[in-house]
């Protein structure tokens, strides 16, 4: 069993319910901060946040459909990173990548990470709505066009979240040049270790208490 601090150290501590309240996000780093895990990841509106101690901030971009111009993305990539954003989650254009058009896909993602300065980029490809060969080519594509992490979920898509097979698929495809991170419906200890053992080296969690508890040291 994987250690409760190996598991902390590995979370992105998320809430990104569009009814989120700013006491929520408040409530959600204070928590986060008690637990001791990595980041949280937060909607873009509720930057800049306060009292983040050690906490890494990260926000998305093009979230959840992906369905938005390459210039907009960004935009708010530039806007995230200025109001404090350490790490940016995009989201592809799924329907690029569905169609075949991966040039598209990664001067896509290109421009995002040229908008994000120093700060780190994670890419979503939405990997239950893919097949495999997608899934491999739009990881290769985000790893040539300089991000830093191939992420499974938004976690709003009705195809589903994060799966052990795709996890492992990214992981092939990437090696250990990039970070892969599993979100999206990783709600037991299980699932957890599941998506570890394929290759995550980042979970995106909402249901991070109760994953924890269920650890120890």
């Amino acid at each position: 069993m994987t250690s409760r601090s190996d598991v902390a150290a590995m979370i992105d501590h998320t809430l990104l319910k569009p009814e989120a309240t700013r006491a929520d996000v408040d409530a959600l780093v204070a928590e986060a901060r008690d637990l001791g895990v990595l980041a949280v990841c937060v909607s873009p509106s509720m930057l800049p946040l306060t009292d983040t101690g050690d906490l890494v901030v990260a926000t998305v971009v093009g979230f959840p459909s992906g369905q938005v111009k390459p210039e907009i993305k960004a935009a708010e990539t530039e806007r995230a990173v200025a109001d404090g954003a350490a790490e940016v989650d995009m989201v592809i254009n799924i329907g690029q990548a569905i169609a075949g058009d991966f040039d598209a896909v990664e001067a896509d993602i290109r421009g995002v990470v040229e908008a994000s300065g120093d700060a780190l980029v994670k890419v979503i490809i939405e990997s239950a709505a893919l097949t495999d060969e997608q899934i491999v080519e739009v990881s290769r594509r985000a790893e040539a066009a300089g991000a830093d992490f191939v992420k499974t979920s938004t976690g709003f898509h009705p195809a589903g979240g994060a799966s052990a097979h795709a996890v492992a698929l990214m992981r092939k495809t990437v090696g250990d040049r990039l970070g892969v991170k599993a979100s999206g419906g990783i709600r037991t200890v299980e699932a957890a270790e599941e998506m570890i053992a394929a290759g995550a080296s980042r979970l995106g969690l909402s249901g991070s208490a109760a994953i924890l508890a269920g650890l120890s040291d």
